[in-house]
């Protein structure tokens, strides 16, 4: 049985929030970053709810060309294309009376997404290369790790499917967010992997060393990441290799310096707080005008913002531009204007963010 695994903060409001709609009918947007858990959620929502006992049908609509993945959704008819030598149901089909799950939603072509509007309101589709409209009873659950409202703005994504399908919306939490569950995860995938996997792992135990590293790190691949570092340890056998390597991670971005200030931003609140502190830091001695303060007050976030973005990135400019939703040439101008590289070199060291102060 599917089970979402831990008993942190946001682990328990993500359960209590299943434990609410499961059984509400409305459309559900399973939100998050890549590796965090989406399928999971979507099968809890389906197992807890009264569509138990029928058919939970997944669709990837990354994995597919769009004509291919309208023949997978929908079915076709005899003769509807080459090869189509008999009739074919569709996913949809399959899915009557259960729960269908869309991954990667954001994926899917305009033209494919006005057909999938129309099953959504109307819960008829018809076969491609058929005549007749087929009516089915889906609970249609959807995935994606992309800003769906960016992608209305750049002509993407339709916004009348938007809204349709983010009736009920579920954000995973990612694990640095949620670190307190790592020792239950990975007693988790201990007996998950020793079983699949045909190896005896009794004297087999995580090392408080290693441990400290996992509780440090930074997780950008989230719990996927987590569950390759243990199957790893389990087909070799011992935690040196995978300790290793996180060490390595962590040592591309040492710098020896004499004097360091730690940073750790776990929460939006946190990052707020540091923009006023810096303000307050710079305030000048006459008092200011809300236009200066509006300026002095956009500098400061922006550098902060960005250098947050460089730390929870591992210093990669083009994933921290995607994270602040600007181009790559933008982040480039705006590490420039402040700085950034030159007065202040940063680093990450075991998921805290490092500043090297200049004496």
């Amino acid at each position: 049985m599917n089970e979402i695994i831990g008993n942190s903060p946001p682990i328990k409001q993500l359960k209590q929030l299943i434990n609410q709609v499961c059984d509400t009918g409305l459309s559900v947007l399973i939100t998050g970053e890549s590796g965090v858990g989406k399928e999971l959620v979507a099968r809890s929502l389906h197992r807890q709810s009264s569509r138990s006992s029928k058919p939970f049908v997944k669709v990837n609509c990354a994995a597919l060309p769009n004509e291919l993945l309208e023949s997978e959704l929908f079915g076709y008819e005899k003769g509807a294309f080459t090869g189509a030598t008999e009739a074919k149901p569709g996913k949809f089909e399959l899915a009557d009376g259960g729960t269908m799950f869309l991954d990667e939603i954001g994926d899917m072509s305009i033209g494919l997404q006005a057909k999938l509007l129309q099953v959504l309101q109307d819960s008829e589709f018809c076969r491609v290369g058929g005549i007749k409209d087929k009516r089915v009873d889906v609970w249609v659950v959807c995935a994606t790790n992309h800003d769906l409202e960016a992608d209305i703005q750049k002509g993407t994504f339709r916004e009348d499917l938007f809204y349709r399908i983010n009736i009920i919306k579920i954000e995973v939490p990612p694990l640095r967010d949620r670190k307190e569950d790592i020792p239950q995860l990975i007693e988790h995938f201990l007996k998950k992997y020793s079983k699949a996997l045909n190896r005896n792992t009794s004297s087999l135990k995580i090392s408080d060393q290693l441990m400290d590293i996992f509780m440090r790190h930074h997780w950008p691949g989230n719990v996927r990441e987590l569950e390759n570092y243990v199957q790893k340890i389990i087909v070799m056998g011992d935690e040196e290799g995978v300790k290793q390597e996180l060490l390595a991670k962590s040592d591309l971005r040492q710098n020896v310096a004499p004097k360091i200030v730690q940073q750790d931003f776990s929460r939006e609140e946190d990052l707020i707080d540091s923009v006023l502190d810096g303000i307050q830091n710079d305030f000048p001695d006459s008092f200011p005008s809300l236009k200066q303060v509006k300026k002095l007050a956009q500098s400061k976030a922006e550098r902060i913002f960005i250098e947050e973005a460089l730390r929870r990135t591992g210093g990669n400019k083009r994933d921290a531009a995607v994270l602040l939703k600007i181009s790559y040439k933008a982040i480039l101008y705006k590490i420039k204007e402040y700085g950034i590289s030159d007065a202040r070199e940063e680093y990450v060291k075991d998921g805290i963010s490092v500043t090297v102060v200049q004496e």
